[in-house]
């Protein structure tokens, strides 16, 4: 699957910004290599959950969707935080 780009709006971005989390870091783990899972919560839409590390090396976690627009396919962040210690602990001992 090719992504070409990040579906933004009034919706999403105001919800991934409460926690602190910027736009550039949220594209930059997405755009790199991060852990990706189906997310459990239900929903009309299939999320995915994403961890991965922004360029000063913190973890993020990310849940988004993949949403395909006439001949795009992007991604779309409906949440973003910082990992607490403890997440962060149980992900790295795999």
């Amino acid at each position: 699957m090719v992504i070409s780009g990040f579906d933004w709006d009034e919706g999403n971005s105001p919800k991934c910004a409460k926690h602190g989390v910027v736009k550039a870091e949220i594209e930059y783990v997405l755009s790199g290599e991060p852990m990706v899972r189906p997310d459990r919560t239900r929903s009309d839409e299939p999320r995915l959950n994403a961890i991965g590390r922004n360029v000063a090396g913190r973890y993020l976690f990310i849940v988004f969707m993949v949403r395909k627009l006439e001949d795009r396919t992007l991604m779309r962040p409906i949440s973003a935080r910082y990992m607490h210690q403890e997440e962060i602990d149980r992900y790295e001992r795999g």
